[in-house]
C-alpha cells in the first residue's frame, strides 16, 4: 500500500488532492510541520533535508511534490490526467506542469517567509512587497489561460491542476489573487466543489 507522508499547508495536499481523486488505497503519516519531526532521524532516512511529502510504495521512496504526482500518474492513472506525447495539448501540459514552480512559487516562497517562517523582528516589508507584486504578477497568465478552459489546461481535471490549481489556492490564501481575477476565482469555487480537494486542504 502507498504511505504518503504528509504535513498539513503544505506541498503535501497536492499528493493527498490526486491520491483521492484517483480512489487509491493509501496510508497517511501526518508529520507536525515543525523541526522536531520534519528534521527527525527517522524522517531523514525518507528525506535528506527532512522535507515533506515523501511517497512510499513498497519498495519505492520518492520525494519532491512534482515528482510523485508524475510517478502516481504514470504508475496508476485511470481518468487520462496525462495527454499522450502525440496529443496537440501535450506541450501545453509541460509548459504549465512546471510554471508552477518555475515561476509561481519562488515569489510564494517568499511571502510565506516574511508573513509565518520568520519571528517579526526579522521580516522585511519591502521584501514581501516586492514578493507579493511579482506573486500576482505570476498568476496573471493563468488566469488568461482559465478564460480558455474549465479546468488548467481543459475542461477535465489533468496533472496540471494538482502542481498548478494548488498554487493558486495558496496564493489566494496569502491574498495575492486580484478581485479582476476572475477566471481564477471562477476556477476556485471550481476546485473547493470537489470532494478530493476538500479532503486533501483540510486533513
Amino acid at each position: 500500500m502507498i504511505t504518503l507522508h504528509f504535513s498539513s499547508n503544505s506541498r503535501s495536499q497536492r499528493v493527498l488532492w490526486l491520491l483521492e481523486e484517483l480512489e487509491l488505497p493509501y496510508k497517511l503519516n501526518k508529520i507536525k510541520f515543525h523541526p522536531s519531526e520534519l528534521k527527525s532521524e527517522e524522517h531523514r532516512k525518507r528525506h535528506p533535508l527532512g522535507r515533506v511529502p515523501v511517497l512510499e510504495d513498497k519498495d519505492v521512496i520518492i520525494f519532491e511534490s512534482g515528482a510523485i504526482i508524475e510517478y502516481i500518474i504514470a504508475k496508476y492513472d485511470r481518468k487520462e490526467l496525462k495527454p499522450g506525447v502525440d496529443s496537440d495539448i501535450f506541450p501545453t501540459y509541460l509548459q504549465w506542469y512546471h510554471y508552477c514552480e518555475g515561476m509561481v512559487m519562488p515569489p510564494m516562497n517568499t511571502v510565506v517567509v516574511h508573513t509565518l517562517i520568520l519571528p517579526p523582528e526579522r521580516r522585511n516589508p519591502e521584501i514581501l512587497r516586492q514578493a507579493k507584486n511579482l506573486l500576482t504578477k505570476s498568476i496573471l497568465p493563468v488566469d488568461e489561460l482559465l478564460s480558455k478552459n474549465k479546468f488548467l489546461i481543459k475542461d477535465n481535471i489533468s496533472g496540471v491542476d494538482f502542481m498548478l490549481g494548488h498554487s493558486l489556492f495558496m496564493a489566494n490564501n496569502l491574498g495575492c489573487v486580484s478581485d479582476d481575477m476572475k477566471n481564477i476565482l471562477r476556477y476556485l469555487e471550481l476546485i473547493n466543489s470537489l470532494k478530493s480537494f476538500n479532503k486533501a486542504v483540510n486533513t
